[in-house]
């Protein structure tokens, strides 16, 4: 790659992370990119996903036509999650980090970066296949603005993320479903002291449902998981409400199912122990995948690694991307790995190499769909 060209890429990676953008409030770097993307000439359109999604701003469309009918579309979110204070970028040692104690925000801005230096590399010269930018809003918060796209909107018939954390090389072949338990119990306030049995307590319903459960990993692909437990207004108070929050996550859609009602069981169970009751509420998330061998974006994919001088490694995860949304929605999609290591912790980090390596795989991703032919 031209350094000239690698240059533009780290700044404009720099910039990107600068601009603020949590969940919620991504209309400054959405305008920023709008501005930009014009700017070099391609179509851009923004839906309406920002109501639905709760956002601040709607997903983006960019088109930059190519030499052939074909399109393919590579898929990265804009927001981040929640941090305080300016972000700070500083190189060190070949690698980005942040400056202070928040996130670098490189998830998923690394991606956003190299798609971008991707459009303006081939803005003056059409690439051999048309190229579709597809930048999501409110993807840290449940896939939300992924799942308000409408993909019959994309002319392209397949699809490209960039947002897991790992080596470059990692192409994600299978992820999980996941549900999301929800659970508040309702008891009786009494003084701890003097009445304790006119009370009956939300916390102690609470936590035998908790010890009902079955958590950690359950097999090779299902784990479970109570993550947050609130209650009580006193310690001299039996406490009168608890909200439990859990999630079970399995690559077995069925078993996910069974492990999620099983919690609720677990929920119903305590609260009748205790003499309380509880109100219940499930919703799966996001809906797991496992790519077909025949998976044209996953050969594409594959080709564009070996082509940038990476062995493709076929891997599963425990966690969802846009590609879920995606795929639920008929889009032939793949997740590629792209560098960043510990993402939303301030010691997030992304080596320049590796930003450059994923431009070179987007380019060879470019170069082979101009040779394979669209099936479908």
């Amino acid at each position: 790659m031209p350094r000239q060209a690698m240059e533009r890429l780290h700044e404009r990676f720099i910039r990107l992370c600068e601009i603020r953008s949590p969940t919620g409030e991504e209309r400054e770097v959405a305008d920023s990119l709008i501005a930009e993307l014009r700017a070099l000439g391609l179509d851009v359109s923004e839906d309406d996903a920002g109501g639905p999604a709760e956002a601040g701003a709607g997903n983006i469309l960019a088109r930059l036509p190519g030499c052939s009918e074909r399109w393919v579309t590579f898929c990265a979110h804009i927001d981040t999650v929640p941090h305080a204070g300016q972000i700070e970028v500083v190189e060190d040692e070949g690698i980005f980090r942040s400056a202070g104690e928040t996130i670098l925000g490189a998830d998923n801005k690394a991606a956003v970066a190299v798609f971008m230096e991707l459009v303006a590399r081939h803005a003056q010269q059409p690439p051999p296949v048309g190229i579709e930018l597809l930048l999501t809003v409110a993807e840290e918060q449940g896939l939300r603005g992924a799942k308000a796209f409408d993909t019959s909107a994309l002319r392209s018939d397949v699809g490209f993320v960039l947002d897991h954390a790992g080596p470059v090389g990692e192409v994600i072949v299978a992820t999980p479903t996941q549900h999301k338990i929800r659970a508040d119990f309702a008891g009786v306030e009494a003084h701890a002291g003097i009445e304790p049995d006119d009370g009956n307590s939300a916390i102690a319903a609470a936590a035998a449902a908790i010890g009902r459960m079955e958590l950690g990993r359950l097999d090779q692909e299902t784990t479970a998981n109570v993550g947050l437990i609130e209650g009580g207004t006193s310690g001299n108070v039996v406490p009168g409400h608890c909200g439990l929050h859990a999630e079970a996550r399995s690559l077995d859609a069925d078993r996910v199912a069974a492990v999620a009602g099983a919690m609720a069981d677990a929920c119903a169970w305590g609260a009748s122990e205790h003499g309380c009751d509880v109100d219940v509420h499930m919703e799966e998330l996001f809906r797991g995948y496992r790519l077909p061998p025949a998976s044209q974006a996953l050969a594409l994919a594959e080709a564009g690694l070996r082509a940038a001088g990476r062995e493709p490694v076929r891997s599963a995860i425990g966690g969802g991307s846009d590609a879920n949304a995606l795929r639920l929605d008929g889009l032939d999609c793949v997740l590629l790995a792209n560098g960043t290591k510990d993402v939303h912790t301030a010691n997030e980090c992304v080596p320049t190499r590796d930003l450059d390596t994923m431009l070179a795989v987007c380019e060879g991703i470019v170069e082979a769909a101009g040779i394979e032919p669209a099936t479908g």
